[in-house]
């Protein structure tokens, strides 16, 4: 037996319990660079935690399709995490509320071209899944000492699927 859920779009409301969509949407905050670039400035809340500092890492993913088999959600208590596709494909982003130390009901969102998201520290999520190949994100998130990876895994799994 599964349980399924239908993707939604992404937007800032809809994602903002969970975290940041990044994206070069609306007038930019402000023109750079002799009047030729447009800055969207400070677009994600970055947390590290006292014991943490950012890096930058690079991660190549195999390809999804939908459906898609939710078997286990992850979070990172000690640090924020931010995905930024290094190509214009859509990829799919579950997330869940906190729900007493365990992750409540996972939603499900496509990102459109030129999104990228950051999830807020100690988010429950699923593992990063492009949709299409190359798979290639940068990730921007805590490097430290201390332990940052909960796993749950569902006891019924739930199948994504597109939206009606």
């Amino acid at each position: 037996m599964t349980r399924t859920i239908h993707t939604e779009p992404l937007t800032r409301a809809a994602f903002a319990p969970f975290g940041d969509v990044l994206e070069a949407e609306g007038a930019p905050d402000k023109i750079i660079n002799q009047g030729l670039c447009g800055r969207y400035h400070d677009r994600a809340r970055l947390d590290f935690g006292p014991d943490g500092r950012a890096g930058i890492s690079l991660f190549k993913a195999e390809p999804r399709a939908l459906p898609y088999r939710l078997e286990m959600v992850e979070r990172h208590p000690e640090g924020s995490q931010a995905f930024l596709p290094m190509s214009l494909d859509p990829f799919l982003v579950i997330v869940a509320p906190d729900a007493g130390d365990r992750p409540g009901a996972p939603r499900a969102f496509l990102t459109t071209p030129g999104q990228g998201i950051n999830l807020h520290r100690g988010t429950w999520h699923g593992v990063l899944t492009p949709l299409a190949a190359p798979g290639l994100f940068a990730v921007i998130d805590r490097i430290g000492a201390t332990p940052n990876l909960e796993e749950h895994w569902f006891g019924t799994p739930y199948t994504v699927v597109a939206a009606i």
